[in-house]
């Protein structure tokens, strides 16, 4: 199954008939053409539309329900559930969001999550992480200052580092936020990629080598700055591309 990542910079459509009714129901209730607290078509109305079974129909119902996006209930239909109770660290839901539009406030609520996880998996990581785990991470922090990098290649060599500083962590919950980090750091590439500016690359790179050295000398003071750095940096960018679309001031 393709990462979040993935299928945002292949645009790779889903294959099966039940994968796209899911995709295609749930970016119409993120985008609002379902609104929370509606009640969806029947059956027979969404079998047409999707020129599905209803039988398919159905366990696309079933997969949307699992994510906490709709509730059937009898004799009334299914209904839209408010978006505090979907699962906002499934990666289709991610998906379907920046399918849709994300805006500034989405993407600071990305921010204010790293923010609060991969600083202290850093910290974690200054005291956790082997020297194998470390070289690694080094490995992934030089590769990100590969001159020949495009946006997407970026995007991944990016990606790779900040799973591996999960893992190096030591705590097998942590790397259940990767696919938050993933939906951050699409926002980077379809935004405002660092290949976009002279010595952007470079800079990044550098950047996450800090993160490794201060996990090196095992200064977890350090190790949580140096992280805290990049992902203000990143939403920082972010911030100055959205601006820069809407002609305002950043």
């Amino acid at each position: 199954m393709k990462s979040l990542l993935e299928t945002v910079i292949s645009g790779t459509p889903k294959r099966t008939s039940h994968a796209q009714v899911v995709d295609q129901l749930g970016k119409a209730i993120v985008s609002g053409e379902f609104p929370v607290g509606s009640i969806l078509p029947g059956d027979p109305e969404l079998a047409a539309r999707f020129r599905v079974s209803r039988t398919v129909l159905r366990e696309a119902m079933k997969t949307l329900a699992a994510k906490g996006m709709v509730v059937p209930r009898a004799r009334i239909g299914t209904r839209v559930t408010p978006r505090k109770e979907w699962n906002l660290f499934d990666a289709d839901i991610l998906t379907w969001h920046f399918a849709c539009g994300v805006d500034e406030e989405f993407l600071q609520h990305l921010s204010e999550v790293r923010l609060a996880f991969e600083t202290h998996a850093a910290a974690l990581a200054a005291r956790n992480a082997s020297d194998a785990e470390i070289a690694t991470m080094m490995r992934l922090a030089v590769a990100m200052g590969h001159a020949n990098h495009t946006a997407e290649t970026l995007a991944e060599a990016d990606l790779k580092f900040h799973l591996a500083l999960l893992d190096a962590s030591g705590n097998p919950f942590l790397r259940t936020v990767g696919s938050l980090i993933e939906a951050a750091l699409v926002g980077v590439f379809r935004l405002s990629s660092p290949t976009d500016d002279v010595g952007g690359i470079d800079e990044v790179a550098q950047n996450h080598i800090h993160i490794v050295e201060e996990i090196g000398k095992r200064d977890e003071a350090g190790a949580r700055q140096a992280m805290e750095y990049v992902i203000r940096y990143g939403r920082d960018r972010i911030h100055r591309a959205l601006h820069a679309e809407t002609g305002e001031g950043a």
